[in-house]
């Protein structure tokens, strides 16, 4: 174990039955790994080295009873230190610490402690007091362990404040994104009811008018059409000739004939000739039966007024 790591020289060597002493090695780092390897080792010295600093794995240490670290130039325990929970006896004396990290309280077995010649935090060095006998170490472990367990209860109940006050939070972001999401399914809902009606009441205004359209053409198409131009008289209606007024212009025609036969039978030369005379004699026999017939309803009438 060199002077200076700590490897070189072989730590068995060093082993007085359960005692490791590894004073005045000048040391300025501990070497864990062979310690670790020394479980029987419940005593271990460490004093009078260059020691600034403990490595974190030298918590794993835990068959530690009783250790000595005075005189170094410690200026900080590691966080874990409590893991040690075996330790009874520890000396500290004559280092650089300013506080003890507060894992310090897990240290239920500590029966010993020497904080002398450090640059405590006055709160610190007025509870650990002084260390000059037995008993005043006695009393400064039992006190400093009290003084961390307070400070780690406060702690616990910080933590558990921060914690309480992290999901009281969490809770009202929580309660603000439901009511926010409410109120957006809300304002859709609204949107979409708004939609349907805007769509319900165009779907009426379009059949109204479909409605209105068709009732106007159905009426157009029975009573009357509309003229092309409304510039355009309206023309009277034509309508389709029929074989009774074609068989009144036959009528006419013949009656017409009858006449100008009757005329010129009458009063030109033609008078004499043989179809002249017959026309003449049927125009004579027709007004006689004519004449009597209107004598007969003369009669008629004169009985009926009788």
């Amino acid at each position: 174990m060199s002077r200076g790591s700590g490897k070189g020289l072989s730590l068995k060597d060093k082993l007085d039955g359960n005692e490791l002493d590894l004073s005045l090695c000048d040391l300025n780092e501990v070497p864990v790994r062979e310690l670790a390897a020394l479980p029987k080792a419940t005593i271990l010295d460490l004093s009078c080295n260059n020691l600034i600093s403990l490595p974190s794995d030298f918590c794993s240490l835990m068959h530690l009873v009783k250790l000595d670290l005075s005189k170094n130039r410690l200026q900080q325990l590691p966080l874990d230190f409590g893991r040690l929970v075996n330790l009874q006896h520890l000396d500290l004396l004559n280092n650089r610490l300013v506080t003890l990290p507060v894992s310090f309280a897990q240290l239920k077995n500590l029966k010993w402690l020497d904080l002398k010649d450090n640059p405590l935090d006055p709160v610190l060095a007025n509870v650990a007091g002084d260390c000059l006998d037995e008993k005043q170490c006695k009393q400064a472990a039992v006190k400093v362990l009290q003084h961390m367990k307070a400070i780690q209860s406060e702690q616990d109940r910080q933590r558990q404040r921060k914690l309480q006050a992290e999901r009281e939070m969490e809770k009202r972001r929580e309660a603000e994104q439901r009511a926010k999401e409410a109120q957006e399914r809300e304002l859709r809902k609204r949107e979409k009811a708004e939609e349907k009606e805007r769509r319900r009441r165009e779907y009426d205004a379009q059949k109204a008018a479909k409605q209105e359209m068709e009732k106007k053409t159905k009426k157009e198409t029975v009573h009357t059409r509309k003229p092309a131009s409304s510039s355009r008289p309206p023309q009277p209606p034509r309508h389709k000739p029929s074989w009774s007024r074609s068989v009144l212009r036959v009528l006419l025609f013949v009656l017409f004939c009858i006449l100008c036969t009757l005329a010129a039978c009458k009063l030109t030369e033609l008078q004499h000739q043989p179809l002249c005379v017959s026309v003449n004699t049927l125009y004579e026999d027709v007004v006689a039966a004519l004449q009597n017939h209107k004598t007969l309803q003369n009669m008629l009438q004169h009985n009926s007024q009788q």
